[in-house]
């Protein structure tokens, strides 16, 4: 292949009839001579790949998207990493972009077409994020500033005047972020990267199972001298949570993964040092501990994951050790 413009990377678990549903608008934006679709099955346990090789043969794209069967679910990181370098084993060459996508999303008629002018336009940029939005057209939050020790606090606490207050700390802009411009990390569900990225950060840290790896991944690239832009003229419609099963503040309360304070330590502990780590711990769980009191007092409903506190101390860096033994 002489000339690989894009190789789109979406890594599946248990989602292919969400991927059926969102390939054809993803296709009919490309073009089939310098573009591919990569999709790895991260060893769903239901019949995804039977589903997958059906849509492909019966709409004859077996040409155009490669299907990878993965012998294990290692991630979200992992996957698209297998994405990329079994594109570049195939084709004898590297891409110029790759876009991220998840299985839940869903693209507008002009979803691509800002991020790859956005790129050339910009060299600088390194990492783009799209609009994301619901179904029905309401704005979700999909540029972000990074985690600290203060926002930890500010999240677990929810108190509105403090967020007014200390805005700026807040991981999720309180104001609808309707202008192309930089920020310090987007939305892993739609992120379209320069490839020279991958080649400068190593890749996407596989320790990461899922969550924060999107973070992590666009720290990494600041510090490797690249830019992340959010880019709201690329619209897509991101069902939250379908792949994965996390929604926040979901009704049923469904409790967090283990997985999910891992990649949060982890983050902490690999960006920032074991001391900043214990710091944002300390932070979170005192906020939580008072929002609890607070949610007590005025007899409020729960909207937290079950056990969300007990999980945290127990994930924390602090006890964490104790899964050793």
């Amino acid at each position: 292949m002489d000339n690989f413009r894009l190789l789109v990377s979406i890594v599946n678990y248990k989602s292919a009839k969400l991927i059926c549903n969102m390939l054809p608008t993803l296709l009919k934006q490309l073009d089939f001579a310098t573009d591919k679709i990569f999709i790895v099955d991260n060893n769903s346990p239901d019949d995804s790949l039977a589903i997958l090789e059906k849509f492909l043969s019966s709409h004859e794209l077996t040409e155009v998207v490669r299907l990878i069967a993965s012998d294990s679910n290692d991630g979200f990181s992992a996957g698209n990493n297998k994405a990329i370098k079994t594109s570049i084993e195939e084709y004898k060459t590297k891409p110029s972009y790759v876009w991220l996508l998840n299985p839940d999303t869903y693209l507008f008629e002009h979803s691509f077409t800002p991020l790859v002018n956005c790129m050339m336009d910009k060299p600088k940029v390194g990492i783009l994020g799209s609009r994301l939005e619901s179904e029905d057209g309401v704005y979700q939050c999909s540029g972000f500033r990074y985690h600290t020790a203060t926002s930890e606090l500010l999240s677990a606490l929810r108190l509105g005047f403090l967020d007014n207050l200390f805005e700026k700390y807040l991981v999720s802009p309180k104001a609808l972020i309707s202008s192309k411009q930089k920020l310090d990390w987007v939305a892993g569900a739609s992120m379209f990267v320069r490839y020279k990225v991958f080649e400068d950060t190593g890749g996407m840290d596989e320790t990461y199972f899922l969550y924060f790896e999107e973070t992590d991944f666009c720290l990494q690239a600041k510090r490797a001298g690249w830019e992340c832009w959010y880019v709201p003229e690329s619209r897509v419609v991101h069902y939250v949570g379908q792949s994965t099963g996390v929604v926040s503040g979901d009704v049923q309360r469904r409790r967090r993964p283990k997985y999910w304070f891992q990649s949060r330590q982890y983050y902490f502990k690999k960006n920032y040092g074991v001391i900043y780590t214990m710091l944002a711990d300390l932070a979170w769980g005192l906020g939580f501990s008072l929002l609890k009191l607070r949610y007590l007092i005025q007899r409020k409903k729960r909207t937290d994951p079950e056990h969300m506190l007990r999980d945290f101390w127990r994930n924390s860096i602090f006890l964490s050790w104790l899964d050793r033994f």
